[in-house]
């Protein structure tokens, strides 16, 4: 079964709030063709403008994809093709997101509130993923197994089938290339379900896919709420669901998922500490735990949001830390400003429960607001922007809250940076590892020794040593605890969106096979089994 793209329309930015989206709609037949489909409004965070509608995928929607999609897997277009073949249309999807970049940038920071400044850098790295996956189509290889007798066992991997992708609006375009570009190099027909909020530059990369020559019904997007993730979860089709989310989300589906006897990706929550000691270069440290803490206005799950100092540099580190912030909330403005340090939260309702969290929590436990604190009011000392329109949260550090506070517990997703000091190694590895979270982590120290023993005992999937939040198509990204199962990127996503095929060929002669195989011959001694 064939369908049309998702996006209908190149987004121009001067007419996005005029914009209209809708999921996949099949060429034949559709089941309801008078459907009215809920629409939502997504509005720019930083001032409330609506930029365009967006139909949402209905449960027939949901089935009629899904139905699409394992027809398209296996009629083998795509899952059949020759690796080489896959290779040439990711190289070509690739060049073709390099181009579109700018105009992409600008959409992420109009739908998410994001600076432009972020956006441009992080853009720019997404072609990587795709290269990456492409070449590895090209130098991956099957193997031989050592099997006994005269026996020829080739092991090769082959696709799953129909995968689900549920990505949320933190980093809308990166989180979906990171899981699309494994998926559709394994072979795969794969449905992507956007988050709500920020759905536009994951259809336009849809659209870019399939007129790269990725064939039609093998990517598709249902933007949707939590229910259409469910509802993809659910269906026996789906071999796989990959889902970046909280962890009460990522609970949810795995159960379901579970039920499938499906295989389940999931890149969870995360509350990461940045362990500073006493012989860290201090200037590197302090500009390494600012973007750990507030890139993105600290909605990334591996934000540091736990900063462990050494007493005896605590107050070396800490007032250069508290000067690096309140220039950061200096020079705040419009987003779409180059010289913007730092963007909105992604709603109104998001703000709230990060200032109810904070205002809760410090109601009852000890701690001091160093600075921020109170979502932005007024004019932007930058550009005089108007930050009483938009969701805006200053970046924010608080000392000396209690482990067991919420603040230290729970994740926060904001601009908000607990401070506490330790005075020995084994303290600052038990505040480190106080958490159920164990996704980020970072240490800054020049002994060597340290950073590897301190690295290797933190309880994270990912430990950085003297920077932070680095990432690479090549690098494993995942969590421990609950911060979640499987990893992201590298040789094991690609493996994780496919499934070894081990075919065994007897090479002996037949006269020797009917004297060796024939388990149930009346003279059956020295017979083969197994």
């Amino acid at each position: 079964m064939l369908h049309r793209p998702i996006a209908r329309r190149t987004v121009s930015l001067r007419t996005l709030h005029r914009s209209s989206y809708t999921p996949f709609v099949p060429t034949v037949p559709f089941p309801d063709p008078q459907l009215q489909r809920e629409k939502i409004i997504v509005s720019n965070p930083a001032n409330g403008d609506n930029l365009c509608v967006v139909e949402l995928a209905s449960e027939g929607d949901v089935k009629q994809t899904v139905s699409g999609a394992q027809s398209v897997f296996q009629a083998g277009t795509w899952s059949r093709a020759p690796p080489i073949e896959r290779s040439k249309i990711l190289s070509r999807l690739a060049r073709a997101l390099e181009q579109r970049i700018p105009e992409l940038a600008e959409i992420e920071t109009l739908q998410t509130g994001r600076s432009i400044r972020e956006m441009k850098a992080q853009l720019l790295r997404l072609p990587e993923w795709i290269d990456y996956y492409a070449a590895l189509l090209r130098t991956t290889q099957a193997f031989v197994a050592p099997t006994q007798g005269k026996l020829i066992n080739y092991v090769h991997r082959v696709p799953l089938g129909v995968v689900a992708q549920i990505t949320p609006f933190n980093h809308p375009l990166l989180i979906a290339i990171k899981k699309i570009a494994p998926a559709l190099a394994a072979g795969n027909s794969v449905i992507v379900k956007p988050s709500e909020l920020a759905p536009i530059s994951v259809l336009e990369f849809a659209r870019m896919a399939e007129a790269a020559g990725v064939p039609s019904g093998v990517l598709s997007v249902l933007p949707g709420y939590g229910a259409t993730a469910q509802l993809l979860a659910q269906h026996p089709l789906v071999r796989k669901v990959d889902v970046t989310a909280g962890t009460h989300t990522g609970r949810l589906l795995g159960s379901t998922v579970g039920q499938n006897l499906a295989a389940f990706t999931a890149e969870l929550g995360g509350k990461a500490p940045i362990v500073v000691f006493d012989d860290a270069d201090v200037i590197s440290a302090v500009n390494g735990v600012a973007f750990a803490a507030f890139v993105a206005s600290g909605q990334t799950c591996v934000s540091g949001t736990r900063l462990i100092v050494h007493e005896d540099i605590w107050g070396t580190i800490m007032p250069l830390f508290l000067e690096k912030t309140e220039s950061i909330h200096r020079r705040m403005g419009n987003p779409s400003n180059p010289k913007s340090s730092m963007g909105t939260v992604i709603s109104e309702r998001h703000l709230a429960r990060i200032q109810a969290m904070l205002d809760q929590s410090l109601g009852s436990d000890r701690g001091n607001i160093l600075t921020g604190g109170q979502r932005l009011t007024g004019k932007s000392e930058l550009d005089g922007f108007d930050f009483d329109r938009g969701s805006f949260y200053p970046p924010t550090i608080i000392a000396d809250v209690d482990t067991s506070s919420a603040l230290w517990q729970e994740e926060i997703f904001g601009p908000i940076v607990v401070a506490k000091r330790f005075s020995t190694e084994d303290e600052a590895l038990a505040l480190a590892n106080d958490s159920k979270y164990g996704l980020g982590a970072g240490v800054w120290t020049q002994n060597l020794s340290r950073a590897h023993r301190i690295a290797g005992a933190i309880e994270a999937g990912i430990c950085w040593v003297n920077t932070a939040h680095r990432n690479d198509p090549s690098s494993p990204w995942g969590g421990m605890k609950e911060s979640g199962i499987g990893r992201e990127n590298g040789i094991e996503a690609f493996e994780s969106y496919s499934q070894s095929k081990s075919v065994i060929v007897n090479i002996a002669p037949a006269v020797e096979s009917r004297q060796t195989d024939d388990w149930f011959a009346e003279d059956a001694e020295g017979r083969r089994y197994g």
